[in-house]
Formats: structure tokens, C-alpha cells, sequence
């Protein structure tokens, strides 16, 4: 073949793919905190997708399930639920099969195994199981069934739908299983046991211990504490660390004490966290179920940020599956006072959530509708810094970059109704004054690169940029006088 010139000599082009930008965070995102033992310690937090999911791996009795369903029974319904595991009486070692997926999932390849064995070490001891019958096992929970007698008192085996798990027959950090083999390779093959992970025992923890292993994960906004049998002590202790957390953060309880009713009670949850000013944990008052306040985030879950007139109060909505409170005035002005929510019946025949508040007084929708903002407009200024295939000039031309990256993430807040026009009660700064109207509901002012300190300058930062925003608020009260004339 003749030979001939790459055209590349005239014409060069080069590709080059833009950053991908970041992603905000999920303010649907809910974490609910259980004790039971079906996810392993070594998983910590497993997210779902539907009630049935839940239902299927824990069982229709357990805490974490009775906190699913009071979720999933919202309306909108959500769709994602985190359920993370709380060691709080300790936990066993287990050595975890590789997952069978259903399609392979064959009974048929065990009954034909008359006389099977496993060795394995449980505690630091070596065990044998064997004699493993497996002829008339019909299904998975008999083969696991056969292996855990065949261990007997120091061990058990199960089948979690996906796959077989022996553990040990005590808990902390001295419990542990390893080195499971077996002569039958085949048996290994079809109990997943080939490619065995190995979680070990774990001391008892308390709630601390908990939350900081939960709040190093950054998938979930909200939390519940399935638990039924929480102390006061540890509800606050709780709140506290997801007060004091550098990601913002809530928590929802639900208060079955009917001290809340008194306003002269200043020992219940309710008060307690009023008194500590926490507008980060929220309280739901029921007489009748300890998951109301997974309703209550099921429905602050589900507003769509990106989308037109989409932000909501809580008060006046729905509880679905759960009994209207019927209290009586005073009764419902001590719950007012001590900032806890609660589902109550009106003389009307209606029934609504009043008042939608966080503990320190805030309301619950600014709360998580403030850390949306908050997060969104961190997310445009980092994504303009991150995605720019040139650096932003420290000039004020480049600052206007920054100032209409920030003007787009703030507009959103109007569009979705976080944000409206109003007058400015608050400080002076740029060209703003007190008593001054927001007719856009928000007003933005950067500090003209010329006042910028020489050292803030030399360490590149960007000079001052302060926004100003007028909520939208919402209506919760109306009072409305007739005048009549005849």
C-alpha cells in the first residue's frame, strides 16, 4: 500500500469530556435505626425500595417493619427507605454464603446428599458437622435446618432468601466463626460457601456508638429510631449528636407519654427538647402507636425541590393508618407549648398534623426546605469551580460567574415556593436597606474585587458574597370578621 500523510497534518481535533457535575444531596432520603439482627454488622445500612422488600427480610412483627409500613403508607407514597442496624445487645459472628440468585436457587442439588459434612471453627474451636441428610429437604429452610442441628448448641444456620449464614451461639467481640470447608466440593458450591465472608462478634453499643458509625454514611436526611423500649436518656443523647453533626441532619420521635398533655410536665421528651432548643429533632405525640413519626417524615419526604410550587407545610396534613388524637383544648395547647406535634380530630369531621414544628420552634418545612437551599446553592458554586475547563478569574468579571451561579440555585427556591417577595426586616448590607421590598424575594451583593483584603486575595479566595431571602411563609391561622347589615 502507498504510503500517505495523516491528515491530522491540517486538521488535528482533540475530544475532551467535561467534568461530570456533582450531585446534591437527597432530602427524601429517610434512615430508620433498628436492633434487630438481619443485616449484618459488617453492612450496617441497607436500602430498600419497597414495603414488601422489608417485610420479606424481617418479618411482619419486627420494629423496623412497623416503621416501614407506617412509611410506605404515606400519601404520595415514598420510595426509598434506609434501615440501618443499632448493636445494642451485642452481636454474634456469622460466616455469610455468596448470594444465590433465584434463578439458581435448585433444592434438587442437596437431596441428593445422604451423608455431608462441614468442619468449621466457632469460638476458636474446631467443630464438625456432619452427617447432613438432605433427602427429604423440600426447600432452602430445610437444608438450612439440617445444618443447624448438626451443629447444635454452639452454632445455627439460616437461609435468608438469598443466602445461608451460620453464626455463632454467643455475641461480642470473643464470638467468631471462620474456616468452613468440606470434602464435598459440590455441597461448598450449593451453600454458597465457597466464598464465605466472615463478620465478627461485636460488643453491646450505645446509642453514641450507634450514630457514629450512621453518621459517617451520607445517603440518608432524616432518622427514626425503631425501638420501643428508648429512653428519654438516650432520645436526647441521640438528637444531640445529630445536632451537633457537620452534615445537616433531623430526627423524628414519637412520644406515647401522656405527660406531653400536661403543661406542667417539664420531664417528657417534648419538653425536655424544647428546653434544649434542638430545631433538628422533631416530636410526634400518639396515645395508640410509637410510629407516628414515621408518617410524619414519609410525607416531608416526598417534596420534589426541581419542580413548581412544590414546597409544603406540614400542618393540616394526613397520618394515614393512624388514629386521630381527640384532646381537649388544654390539652392541645400543652403540646403547642412544648413545640410536639400531634394527629388531632376537629369538631368538622377533619383531622390534621398541628403544628408542623421542630423542637426549638422552627418550623419543620423551613428546616428542611433551608437545608435544601442551603445545599443547592453549595452544589451550583462547587459544580462552576469543579466543570470550568478554565479557572474562574479572580476579577469581577469572574465573581459574576459565581453571583449567577448562585442567582439560578436561589431562583429555584422561588419557583418551588420556598422563597417570595417581601420587605426585608433584617440587616443592611450592598445595596440593601431595612424596610426595603424583595420584589424577587431574594437580593445577592459581592463585595467588589478592589475592597478585597490583600490576604484574602493571595489565598485566592472570592470576595464576600451575601444573600439576602424573604421565605414565602405559609398560612396556618385565618381570622375572618362579618360585618351585617339589613
Amino acid at each position: 500500500m502507498a504510503n500517505s500523510l495523516p491528515v491530522s497534518r491540517a486538521v488535528s481535533v482533540s475530544l475532551s469530556m467535561s467534568p461530570i457535575a456533582a450531585a446534591g444531596r437527597d432530602f427524601g432520603a429517610v434512615l430508620v435505626i433498628g436492633t434487630s439482627s438481619v443485616i449484618p454488622v459488617s453492612e450496617r445500612i441497607r436500602e430498600y425500595g419497597t414495603y414488601e422488600e422489608i417485610l420479606e427480610d424481617f418479618g411482619a412483627s419486627a420494629p423496623e417493619t412497623l416503621a416501614a409500613n407506617a412509611f410506605f403508607s404515606q400519601e404520595p407514597k415514598p420510595s426509598q427507605l434506609f434501615i440501618g442496624r443499632w448493636i445494642k445487645a451485642g452481636a454474634a459472628a456469622a460466616a455469610l454464603g455468596a448470594i444465590i440468585p433465584e434463578a439458581n436457587q435448585d433444592v434438587g442439588k442437596f437431596t441428593g446428599i445422604s451423608s455431608g459434612s462441614l468442619s468449621l471453627e466457632i469460638d476458636g474451636v474446631s467443630r464438625s458437622a456432619g452427617g447432613l441428610d438432605f433427602s427429604k429437604a423440600t426447600n432452602y429452610n430445610a437444608v438450612a435446618s439440617v445444618i443447624g442441628t448438626a451443629i447444635g448448641s454452639y452454632g445455627a444456620c439460616a437461609w435468608d432468601g438469598s443466602r445461608f449464614r451460620i453464626t455463632s451461639a454467643t455475641s461480642g467481640k470473643a464470638s467468631s466463626v471462620s474456616e468452613i470447608t468440606s470434602s464435598n466440593s459440590d455441597l461448598l458450591t450449593a451453600l454458597g460457601f465457597n466464598s464465605v465472608t466472615y463478620s465478627a462478634g461485636f460488643d453491646a453499643e450505645s446509642v453514641d456508638d450507634a450514630f457514629t458509625a450512621f453518621l459517617d454514611t451520607d445517603n440518608w436526611y432524616a432518622c427514626f429510631i425503631a425501638d420501643e423500649n428508648l429512653t428519654t436518656d438516650s432520645a436526647l443523647s441521640a438528637a444531640s449528636q445529630v445536632l451537633a453533626a457537620s452534615l445537616p441532619r433531623i430526627i423524628a420521635f414519637t412520644s406515647r407519654d401522656s405527660g406531653e398533655l400536661d403543661s406542667q410536665n417539664e420531664s417528657t421528651l417534648g419538653a425536655r427538647l424544647k428546653a434544649l432548643g434542638n430545631n433538628r429533632a422533631l416530636v410526634v405525640y400518639s396515645s395508640t402507636s410509637s410510629y407516628a413519626a414515621m408518617s410524619f417524615l414519609a410525607r416531608m419526604s416526598v417534596v420534589n425541590y426541581e419542580g413548581s410550587d412544590t414546597t409544603l407545610t406540614m400542618k393540616f396534613k394526613q397520618l394515614p393508618g393512624f388514629e386521630a388524637e381527640h384532646l381537649t383544648t388544654s390539652q392541645a395547647n400543652a403540646l403547642q407549648a412544648k413545640n410536639v406535634n400531634a394527629f388531632v380530630a376537629y369538631q368538622n369531621g377533619t383531622s390534621i398534623v398541628q403544628e408542623g414544628v421542630m423542637s426549638g420552634g422552627w418550623f419543620a418545612d423551613e428546616r428542611k426546605d433551608l437545608d435544601w437551599l442551603s445545599d443547592y446553592v453549595q452544589t451550583a458554586v462547587w459544580n462552576l469551580l469543579y466543570t470550568s475547563g478554565t479557572k474562574i478569574l479572580q476579577t469581577d468579571a469572574g465573581v459574576n460567574r459565581l453571583v449567577s451561579a448562585i442567582n439560578k440555585a436561589v431562583n429555584q427556591g422561588v419557583v418551588n415556593g420556598l422563597i417570595g417577595p417581601g420587605v426585608w426586616n433584617g440587616d443592611e448590607f450592598g445595596a440593601l436597606k431595612t424596610g426595603d421590598t424583595l420584589t424577587s424575594g431574594y437580593y445577592i451583593y459581592a463585595q467588589p474585587v478592589s475592597q478585597q483584603s490583600q490576604s484574602d486575595r493571595e489565598a485566592r479566595k472570592a470576595p464576600a458574597i451575601q444573600v439576602a431571602v424573604k421565605l414565602a411563609g405559609a398560612v396556618h391561622f385565618a381570622e375572618v370578621a362579618i360585618s351585617v347589615n339589613r
